[in-house]
């Protein structure tokens, strides 16, 4: 891994893997997810410049002293600085929930920078069931004392999901904790429960975000099950972007791991829209 430091000072991890030359393929994490991420689906993604961040407060990146910059614009504005480091004018995003979000934002706000985007079962509407389920254990601090039973207790409250193997809740898991002389603790910054309590507080309007990526190529995939992006939503979204590739991925909840058939399947056609 490497790391750069951004404009406010803090230090922000990242992997750029595969060939300089090829087309640069940003992949932007869930709310409290990190550059693992995207483990399962980089080998299938070996012919693009891979580049993975943490964003700030997750994984080994920087925790911030004011937890309200957990917040879309400064994500994004660490998302182009990364890019701006690497001297990558463009890029195309592959964003998991809030790393979608931060994709619709710079489509909105920095569209020029953008080549194209997927969003991982995220859009512009959050529904309700999925908040609360986000909410009921984000910036809580486990007290399993085994990597056993955390995935036990990761795989009982991500809802949706059929037949995932035990190996993978594991390997989840042990990426979302770090095991301290103390016991387990949160991979990510949990003050971050702080910044997203606030934010819910103010309503937006989120369809501009995502009419703002008109004109680019365009990926949606949506967990059959998700209780975050729900089938209405999707529906609107294809309605709009009538050009979107588009994949329903079957026994999974918010959110698709990405390796599944149907996942790879949809995001190699939408690479192929960008080459």
């Amino acid at each position: 891994m490497a790391a750069f430091t951004t404009s406010d000072g803090l230090e922000i991890f990242f992997l750029d893997e595969g060939d300089r030359t090829a087309l640069p393929v940003l992949c932007l994490p869930g709310l409290t997810r990190n550059e693992t991420d995207f483990d399962h689906v980089a080998p299938h993604l070996r012919d693009v410049r891979l580049i993975r961040m943490a964003f700030r407060g997750r994984g080994r990146s920087g925790r911030d002293g004011n937890f309200r910059n957990y917040a879309v614009p400064v994500e994004a504005r660490d998302a182009l600085e990364l890019l701006d480091h690497l001297d990558i004018s463009r890029a195309a995003i592959l964003g998991t929930s809030r790393g979608g979000i931060v994709a619709m934002y710079l489509a909105a706000t920095n569209r020029h920078r953008l080549a194209g985007v997927a969003l991982n079962d995220i859009g512009p509407v959050l529904e309700s069931e999925g908040r609360e389920n986000i909410l009921g254990f984000l910036g809580k601090q486990p007290q399993e004392t085994s990597i056993e039973e955390l995935a036990q207790a990761m795989a009982d409250r991500t809802p949706g999901f059929v037949g995932v193997p035990r190996e993978r809740w594991e390997f989840l898991t042990a990426n979302s904790v770090i095991d301290t002389a103390s016991g387990f603790r949160l991979n990510y910054d949990p003050k971050l429960r702080d910044a997203v309590l606030e934010q819910t507080r103010h309503s937006l309007d989120a369809w501009p975000f995502f009419d703002a990526l008109e004109g680019l190529p365009l990926a949606l995939l949506r967990g059959e099950n998700s209780g975050l992006l729900s089938a209405g939503t999707a529906a609107e979204m294809r309605r709009r972007r009538p050009d979107m590739i588009y994949a329903e991925i079957p026994d999974r909840g918010h959110c698709p791991f990405l390796d599944e058939p149907e996942s790879v399947a949809a995001i190699r056609r939408w690479l192929q829209q960008l080459q």
